[in-house]
């Protein structure tokens, strides 16, 4: 079994610091969202994992984008709010944890994530604005939506049945764009869903894959699959059975990931506790 590390955003009121040394502490263990598993779980030679997450100073310049305060660290990035300085407007600005020479896979699922987001064009989807490359440093720009995730909303407690439903239907409307356009989301949880004024919007397809259709439709997707059979990438307790068992996913696995966060709205917890698979 391979098992891959991608954390969701983390809440801007925690401390710059705590959040990178939460990431950087990803490189000791394979971690799952709140499952961590020993290094002796999994072959070495079967994992990566980033050298170490970008730790960029306050007004460090990105192309034309000025870097602001931190917003998030997971396994593949750092998130920052940044200001385009061409458009006088706040943006998300994404940045690649280093690394990438050694792990390819990082800069392929990167490279991936901006095709997917690149495709889409939905009102419950978060939309990609550039993509750039500065100094060696590989970054994705998108629009900063403001609230709060769905995560950070559930440790307030449930939701009434009237909210739910509201915010599932976003969901799903964000999926269903997702899924008509070949692109299985794999990751959908709590904290991949933002919480706005104009409703709910999706976030994260740095593990999306496109369906075999979509790719033999669409010569520039055409490449060598990141994941292979018996590989599990996800969150642990946000995964369909096939994702368990390393078996391909496909727009039915995010709908039974949708049937699991709704659960969670509803009961204030979730619909697994189990300290394993």
């Amino acid at each position: 079994m391979w098992i891959a590390f991608d954390g969701s955003t983390g809440n801007a009121h925690v401390g710059e610091r705590l959040w990178l040394q939460i990431g950087r502490c990803a490189r000791a263990v394979h971690c799952v969202a709140d499952f961590v598993f020993p290094h002796s779980a999994v072959p070495a030679s079967d994992c990566w994992y980033p050298d170490h997450f970008v730790d960029i100073v306050g007004g460090t310049r990105l192309g034309p984008y000025e870097v602001g305060a931190l917003i998030g660290a997971g396994g593949m990035g750092t998130v920052y709010r940044a200001r385009d300085t061409r458009l006088n407007r706040d943006v998300a600005i994404k940045v690649l944890s280093h690394g990438p020479s050694s792990h390819p896979q990082m800069r392929e699922r990167f490279s991936r994530e901006a095709r997917s987001i690149s495709s889409l064009s939905h009102p419950n989807i978060c939309p990609l604005y550039d993509v750039g490359s500065t100094d060696g440093i590989d970054y994705l720009v998108m629009e900063l939506l403001e609230g709060e995730s769905l995560s950070s909303r559930l440790q307030r407690g449930t939701l009434l049945v009237g909210q739910a439903v509201a915010l599932g239907i976003d969901i799903a409307l964000a999926l269903d764009a997702a899924h008509r356009a070949g692109i299985v989301h794999r990751d959908l949880k709590p904290g991949n869903i933002m919480l706005t004024r104009s409703g709910a919007r999706l976030l994260d397809f740095g593990l999306a894959k496109m369906t075999e259709a979509a790719a033999e439709s669409d010569s520039t997707t055409m490449q060598a699959p990141l994941t292979r059979e018996g590989m599990v990438v996800g969150t642990l307790q946000y995964m369909a059975p096939e994702q368990l068992e390393g078996k391909p996913a496909d727009s039915r696995t995010d709908i039974f990931a949708l049937g699991l966060v709704l659960y969670e709205m509803l009961a204030g917890r979730h619909a697994f506790d189990g300290t394993s698979p």
